[in-house]
């Protein structure tokens, strides 16, 4: 018999009950037991959902367990081994719940843990801090008392965790010099604790993820596998080793060495490992093939899939497993009840729920023959079809716009340094100009307003005024407080990506296709079926009133191409480079009218170009190439006294810093706030030659940093970048705070440059 099984699902809920409920128990913490009760009856119709597709049934299937938070997985396990921050002065034995979301969000006297990105996805982790003295001496028994409400249902349940090698290379050593591996035998020791803990239970297996054995792992790190898993063995149940996000095949010799017992395979993203692998398997290992996509939304081929598995299945037995890629935290739950889906496009979709099915059907398939299934094959084949033949796909147009592109096409008029003279003497802007990342809060009015003008019950005209109401708000609150450079606040947006999808070609939606960002922070990614291409002017109305109602400098507001498509469900029928392109074109032409309207500065985010870079180092320059292509063809039609900035936020940026120079932006801003300018350092090594702005404070936490904190992390920045190149503004947008604390924030920084400037002279160094 084939096992069928998953690493994780979407623990938000189909109509985002777990960041309602969170929101409520952050507003007033009464709100306590209800957060409890929503999260039990999300984990219950989780795992309801898997029975529903055989798993969890013993000799077919396990749940899996230990896959939920309330905010993130790697907080959980720093919370389930007690490695919290010293700086918080928690007992991780006695951690409330309060304290929790302190760590996460910061409180009145420390600010949160550093988020930053899961590898190459749009998830966000917090992220631990080790030092010497950190010690794994255990926390609350959270983790615990969810694989026991799993076993409560009567069914096999697979217990998921971090490796320990992840987890510690993931963290951040907060002490100069400290080697993390240091920490290693004493981590090890804690996860044969809770290894022990789960065999106590009942638990005949447990996953252990360990997908740093797809990125590059120094010898050291490598070797310490060893040291990692020894005192794992015979202690615990029996261990399935995940790897995802890449192939492992390196590795082989590695990993068939540790005392596990299995091998979790990412088939979606090296489907080329799989005849390594089943040739070198250990005779008493199982191996679990992740052939359905847990990255993307579109339909598994199931016969091409029954094809690949069938001679493992006659080979291995009941040792082949069969798993999504990875867990399907990143895909949303379910096209059921969607009405917003084009009919069309739905059947060429699966989201979790529609996961769930074909992994049911492919186990259904190997262990009771595809007779079995035929109607269910028949219909998903089918589906394939009709998507290949359907001529919404391709589009001439762009194509001959694709053939006609020229290597000229991706330049600036001039170098930098001349740009910048033009810029400075045409925006005739202080030192250390203070400007905010695009977005303001968005408002219950704001919402209700778009909600209504969705249902019809607004006319585009009224909808129009409102919005633009909600503009000049921004503004005028902008002009009082004193910014330099002013944005209209982006009122009219429902998401940075999803707004520029509704209005291109090529793209499609659902309604309710929330994927986790962090926290209670959900998206809702777009659908790129097609070929792209802009129909209309996307923002120019807007921004151009905007800036009718002030003589300050407008900042236009785009979203660059590579985040588009990092952040979109992409098409994966042609190569990604090619989409990217497609969106740089649509971009240019919303550039060019943007300057014609008379806007004079345009910021062209690309806070997902790091979160590209592939895991491997051999394979960066490629995508490098291309994504770095796709934001200069997107930023070059403009004059040159028109300043292109661009925005990068919570992602290590120091080692592609060269790719990023040669982006050419003319200013760009970054989150540095959380690490307290850390990231700044590999700018000023590097001497990053154009504008930058690092983030002066988090805005990803409710509180309000100070005038002397803000001073004190730009005068940490005058130290690395010259004074006259720098400027002063939040980590990244506004739309997920309230007003007051926005205004109160954005007056201490303000006032925070007003104090450095008097500190260095009132006249703006030249270029």
């Amino acid at each position: 018999m084939a096992i069928t099984h998953i690493s994780g699902y979407p623990r938000i809920g189909a109509r985002r009950e777990l960041k309602f409920a969170l929101e409520a128990y952050w507003k007033d913490p009464a709100a306590a037991p209800r957060l409890e009760a929503t999260a039990r009856e999300l984990r219950a119709a989780h795992w309801a959902s898997q029975e529903a597709a055989g798993l969890g049934f013993p000799g077919r299937g396990f749940l899996a367990a230990g896959d939920f938070s309330h905010y993130d997985l790697m907080l959980d396990h720093a919370v389930l081994f007690g490695c919290l921050p010293a700086r918080f002065g928690f007992d991780a034995r006695a951690l409330s719940l309060a304290d929790y979301f302190a760590l996460a969000r910061g409180n009145a006297r420390q600010p949160a843990m550093e988020m930053t990105k899961w590898f190459d996805t749009n998830y966000h982790y917090l992220v631990p801090e080790l030092d010497a003295a950190t010690r794994f001496d255990g926390g609350p028994d959270w983790y615990f008392d969810r694989i026991a409400e799993a076993l409560g249902r009567g069914r096999a349940v697979k217990p998921v965790l971090i490796g320990p090698l992840t987890l510690l290379r993931l963290s951040k050593s907060v002490q100069p010099g400290f080697d993390r591996l240091s920490l290693l035998d004493s981590l090890a020791q804690a996860y044969a604790r809770v290894l022990a803990r789960l065999k106590a239970m009942g638990i005949e297996w447990v996953q252990i993820d360990e997908p740093v054995l797809a990125t590059d792992l120094e010898p050291a790190w490598l070797d310490a596998f060893q040291r990692a898993y020894a005192p794992l063995a015979g202690v615990g149940p029996k261990i399935l080793l995940a790897t995802y996000f890449g192939g492992v095949a390196g590795h082989i010799g590695r990993i068939t060495s540790l005392p596990v017992h299995g091998v979790h395979l990412d088939l979606a993203r090296d489907p080329s490992q799989w005849e390594a692998w089943t040739a070198a398997l250990p005779a008493n290992w199982v191996v679990s093939a992740g052939v359905i996509d847990g990255r993307n939304i579109w339909r598994t081929d199931l016969r091409a899939s029954l094809d690949r598995l069938r001679p493992a299945q006659k080979a291995l037995g009941d040792r082949l497993w069969v798993a999504p890629s990875c867990s399907l935290l990143h895909v949303p739950v379910s096209t059921a009840g969607d009405a917003v889906i084009d009919p069309e496009v739905r059947p060429w979709l699966a989201f979790a729920e529609e996961k769930l099915e074909e992994l049911r059907l492919l186990g259904r398939a190997l262990n009771d023959g595809e007779a079995a299934v035929k109607a269910e094959l028949d219909k998903a084949d089918a589906a394939l079809k009709a998507r290949r033949a359907s001529p919404r796909v391709s589009d001439r147009a762009v194509r001959g716009r694709m053939a006609a592109l020229t290597a000229g096409m991706a330049d600036r008029q001039s170098p930098f340094a001349a740009r910048i003279r033009a810029q400075r003497a045409h925006l005739d802007l202080p030192l250390l100009p203070t400007t905010t990342i695009g977005s303001f809060p968005q408002t219950s009015d704001i919402r209700a307003a778009r909600a209504a003008w969705k249902r019809k019950e607004l006319s585009d005209a009224q909808y129009e005024t409102a919005m633009q109401a909600q503009i000049r708000h921004a503004v005028e609150r902008q002009e009082a407080l004193g910014l330099d450079v002013l944005v209209h606040g982006e009122a009219e947006r429902n998401d940075m990506v999803e707004f520029f999808g509704e209005q291109l070609s090529g793209f499609t939606f659902s309604g309710n296709g929330w994927v986790q960002s962090y926290g209670s922070r959900c998206v809702k990614p777009p659908i790129i079926y097609g070929d792209v291409s802009r129909p209309r002017p996307m923002t120019v109305k807007e921004t151009k009133y905007a800036q009718s109602i002030t003589k300050k400098i407008m900042k236009g507001m785009l979203t660059g191409p590579v985040t588009i498509l990092q952040w979109s469900f992409v098409r994966d029928d042609q190569p990604r480079s090619e989409t990217a392109t497609q969106i740089a074109l649509a971009i240019r032409d919303e550039v060019a009218d943007l300057e014609k309207a008379g806007i004079r500065v345009i910021q062209i985010d690309e806070p997902a170009i790091r979160e590209g870079l592939p895991l491997r180092r051999a394979d960066w320059q490629r995508y490098l190439d291309w994504a770095v292509r796709a934001f200069r063809l997107s930023a070059s039609p403009v004059r040159d006294d028109t300043q292109v900035h661009t925005h990068m936020c919570y992602s290590e940026f120091n080692d592609i810093l060269p790719s990023i120079a040669a982006m050419d932006a003319d200013v760009i801003t970054i989150e540095t706030s959380r690490s307290r300018m850390e990231l700044l350092d590999g700018f000023g090594a590097f001497k990053y030659p154009n504008e930058i702005g690092p983030g002066v404070y988090d805005i990803h936490a409710p509180r309000v940093p100070s005038v002397e904190e803000m001073v004190a992390l730009l005068e940490r920045a005058a130290q690395v970048i010259p004074v006259e190149r720098l400027w002063v503004n939040p980590d990244c947008g506004l739309k997920t705070r309230g007003w007051p604390e926005t205004e109160a924030a954005l007056a201490n920084m303000v006032e925070a440059a007003r104090r450095m400037r008097r500190k260095l002279g009132p006249a703006r160094k030249a270029a």
